[in-house]
């Protein structure tokens, strides 16, 4: 995997035989532990994640270390593989720190990471970034950056006081958090986290006040906003491959129900202005499709246009997942507006996921910055 930047790079948006490997692992494990009737029954007890999930993806699987070279104790995959995992987890709306932890937690302790010569022994003394690395990969630690989850990738933030909105909080045992002096690696322990009720329950919200405690110096003020940004890019980028898999489903669920539901002694999914909607959502997924893997692709490459293409993603693929829970809803009837049904799960995820990381409306500006293109009069 290269973080370099190239001029020039052709993208690749089929999927490999080891992603397709991949994949089928990841649902298999999904389906078993965190389907969505379990992701139901456990959102009623205010803990919605699954008791043994994220030790068996981030470990048993090796997913928190797909972003980690192999001398760092990683699996030395690529952003293309991390996103084939997360169109898994979006399928099932899955409630694991995946996103947060190994993806921006990850790649922003990357960016401080030396990996060029041979491979020695890390210790936190020596190079605490790449000690932290090795132990996220080994799924021994789970690490957020305490910024709100709707903090875009060009945003400059740092922590002075209780940080709100920060996603899987509650999950992590360490924190990241960004500093007028720097990034400091926080004990969770150290800090103070009060859940907050979010509208998506399967990706807890809290706010995290780690003013009080000392933490680790990562990296100094401009290594860490470099970082932060790297950090968050490529979680814009693959969002948007959670935001596929999320679409994908709703619309294979919608087409599965109009097929079984009928009225008038024929199934609703043969009716012709039914036919129509789900076509045409069908032809978004293509796009959106096209879209994620080419964000995924140029982040794994280091490509040029790796922030232009992440901006194309998030700037058509939030509204796309949105469109397609919205059709899950309306096209299931009233069983579509019900708790029981995992329909408003994905609905709610998809809203989330349409603020975090950037708007659209941001995105949308970042492409026109890019690309020089005037705003409307």
């Amino acid at each position: 995997m290269s973080h370099e930047s190239h001029e020039s790079h052709e993208p690749d948006l089929l999927y490999t035989d080891t992603e397709d490997a991949l994949r089928d692992a990841v649902r298999s494990l999904l389906t078993d532990r965190a389907g969505h009737q379990d992701v139901l029954d456990r959102i009623e007890t205010g803990d919605p994640y699954p008791a043994g999930l994220w030790p068996a993806l981030a470990a048993g699987i090796g997913a928190a270390g797909l972003l980690v070279p192999e001398k760092l104790g990683g699996q030395g995959a690529s952003h293309r593989e991390a996103a084939v995992v997360l169109e898994e987890l979006g399928r099932a709306v899955t409630p694991a720190p995946y996103l947060t932890a190994a993806v921006i937690a990850t790649e922003t302790l990357l960016a401080l990471t030396t990996t060029d010569g041979p491979a020695t022994a890390h210790t936190a003394a020596e190079d605490p970034a790449a000690a932290l690395l090795a132990e996220l990969a080994a799924g021994e630690h789970t690490a957020v950056l305490t910024v709100p989850l709707t903090t875009a990738p060009r945003t400059g933030l740092t922590a002075t006081g209780p940080v709100r909105a920060v996603a899987d909080a509650v999950a992590a045992d360490v924190f990241l958090v960004p500093r007028p002096t720097g990034l400091y690696a926080v004990p969770a322990a150290e800090a103070i986290v009060t859940p907050t009720t979010p509208l998506d329950l399967t990706r807890p919200l809290a706010t995290v006040d780690a003013s009080g405690a000392a933490g680790t110096l990562l990296a100094g003020p401009e290594a860490a906003r470099t970082a932060v940004r790297r950090g968050l890019l490529a979680g814009a980028g693959l969002l948007a491959s959670e935001q596929l898999g999320l679409a994908e489903w709703c619309l294979e669920e919608t087409v599965r129900h109009t097929k079984e539901r009928f009225q008038f002694n024929r199934p609703v999914g043969s009716f012709q202005a039914l036919k129509h909607r789900m076509a045409h959502l069908w032809l978004d997924l293509v796009g959106a499709r096209a879209a994620a893997r080419a964000a995924a692709d140029a982040l794994a490459a280091g490509a040029a246009d790796a922030e232009l293409t992440v901006a194309v993603a998030q700037a058509y693929c939030s509204g796309v997942a949105v469109r397609a829970a919205e059709e899950c809803v309306q096209l299931h009837g009233g069983i579509g507006m019900t708790w029981e049904h995992p329909a408003h799960l994905a609905l709610k995820r998809a809203k989330a996921d349409q603020l975090a990381l950037g708007s659209t409306g941001h995105h949308q500006d970042v492409l026109a910055d890019l690309m020089d293109l005037p705003a409307p009069a």
